[in-house]
């Protein structure tokens, strides 16, 4: 009885370590498909890495330049303001300027036309006297 579990025993222990050693072969093959597979894409990533550093560099300047522009543009649009409120202040002035001009040329007007008829009545009258 003891030679049959012995025999038991042994096949057992053969068929285990028959397993283990499958196992360690199939895990030996995926580390070095894993070990591979990790080269590759090691080797397809840096050219990536490196054409990403690339692009935020030039994103970065891209950036900065959109800043400079903007600064630019509100310079301009500051200038562009003032330039607007020195017309406003022009045109106001030009329009005071205009009516007082033409307040005195109407009374110019008037005054001439009030002395070319005091003239006239003048005139007449002292034709109208003489005669």
């Amino acid at each position: 009885m003891n030679q049959i579990w012995f025999a038991l025993t042994t096949i057992a222990f053969l068929i285990v370590v028959s397993f283990l050693i499958y196992v360690l072969l199939e895990l030996r093959k995926s580390a070095r498909a894993m070990t591979e597979f990790l080269k590759v894409t090691e080797d397809s990533l840096k050219p990536t890495l490196e054409e990403l550093q690339q692009t935020l560099k030039s994103l970065k300047k891209v950036c900065d330049d959109v800043g400079e522009v903007t600064e630019d543009i509100k310079t301009v649009s500051v200038s562009v303001r003032d330039v607007g409120q020195n017309l406003k202040k022009v045109s106001e002035l030009l329009n005071d300027v205009g009516s007082e001009a033409v307040i005195k040329v109407s009374g110019l007007r008037v005054g001439i036309r009030t002395a070319i008829e005091v003239l006239i009545k003048n005139l007449f009258l002292k034709k109208g006297d003489n005669q």
